[in-house]
């Protein structure tokens, strides 16, 4: 397959994108991919990508320095684009470039000429309910990542017991639903036809995942020997006992 300019991993939390971003960037030729574009964003994090002034929001150069910067960003010097988006971020990263490409007619088309040429990677999760789980653990123990060996990589808060809770799972799971509805909705709306991802397939085998995204990026894969993913999963007994107990109290067991 002939190389692209780029590419966007559309997600949802919780399914793998850190892993995939990970395994991505450490190819070397494909991209730095990573949330540029989202709610919430640190502010250290803002000015060490060079963001603008957020004072300046909503205005065209506002958007043009903020575009410009994701562009750099993401490119880490390889020649290609990466970008991470969740699907709660799609309609900030679709303003921005209504500021910039204002007489172009679709998403897509705007998307396609600030990045050039695009895939669009779907990642998803199947098992919604493990999602959910691991999305509250996370909250509720403050740590969303760490390395193979246990190290933390990435702590929010300071921990809590973990508590189950069976409306606020329902809810998350009613959430992520949403969101997957929500991209299905998009990519029907725009013509693409996305190189689907799931979590599932991406933790069982990261190196065979990685060398067919790879693939459809057109670029070379890396060998498989080398693929060293910079995650580990977090789910524990405590995750297995709430997704058993929260099937029984659906009906579901």
């Amino acid at each position: 397959m002939a190389r692209v300019d780029g590419y966007i991993l559309c997600g949802v939390p919780r399914s793998g994108s850190t892993l995939l971003c990970n395994l991505l960037a450490a190819t070397g030729v494909a991209g730095a991919p990573d949330s540029y574009v989202m709610d919430g964003m640190d502010p250290g994090w803002r000015a060490e990508l060079g963001l603008p002034d957020p004072a300046g929001a909503g205005t065209g150069s506002y958007a043009r320095a903020y575009l410009d910067a994701v562009k750099l960003a993401g490119t880490g010097g390889t020649g290609m684009f990466g970008l991470r988006l969740m699907q709660r971020n799609l309609g900030d990263l679709v303003g921005l470039l209504e500021l910039v490409h204002p007489g172009l007619g679709s998403d897509r088309a705007r998307m396609e000429t600030e990045f050039g040429q695009l895939a669009f990677l779907r990642l998803r999760r199947g098992d919604t309910l493990a999602q959910a789980v691991s999305w509250v653990r996370a909250q509720q123990s403050g740590l969303w990542h760490v390395a193979p060996d246990g190290t933390e990589l990435e702590r929010l808060s300071a921990p809590e017991p973990p508590s189950y809770d069976f409306e606020r799972l329902k809810a998350e799971v009613a959430r992520f639903d949403t969101y997957a509805t929500g991209w299905d909705a998009w990519f029907a709306s725009e013509g693409i036809a996305p190189v689907e991802v799931t979590y599932e397939a991406l933790a069982a085998d990261p190196a065979g995942e990685l060398a067919r995204i790879c693939g459809a990026l057109g670029v070379p894969a890396p060998d498989p020997a080398s693929v060293r993913p910079g995650v580990a999963k977090l789910s524990d007994e405590v995750s297995a006992e709430w997704i058993r107990r929260y099937r029984a109290d659906a009906g579901d067991a």
